[in-house]
């Protein structure tokens, strides 16, 4: 078991952070809609993939925020699971250097 863990990335701390934190704000949400959905302006998306008509966004601390943008387009369905800390690692680059 991790308590806390660092990324550091070119000798600069990216990150920092308790685990338990760390899976609750770092969330990949999972939308299906009934159409692919028009573009959707999702601030606070560290990353929006969609795939016909289904996205996958991984949501820094605003996953609220996101779910109440997702719910105002009716998706079929919404699944939310923590990132695993490797997942973490890997959306810490779009952090560049941001600390929390």
């Amino acid at each position: 078991m991790i308590d806390e863990f660092t990324i550091i990335e070119q000798g600069r701390n990216l990150l920092t952070l308790e685990a338990d934190v760390a899976r609750d704000r770092f969330k990949k949400i999972r939308a299906r809609f009934a159409q692919p959905p028009a573009r959707l302006d999702l601030p606070g998306a560290l990353s929006v993939k969609q795939n016909g008509r289904e996205l996958e966004i991984i949501a820094n601390g605003s996953s609220e925020a996101l779910l109440a943008k997702l719910k105002a387009h009716a998706p079929e369905e919404v699944q939310i699971e923590s990132l695993t800390l490797e997942e973490i690692f890997v959306a810490s680059n779009t952090l560049g250097s941001t600390k929390a």
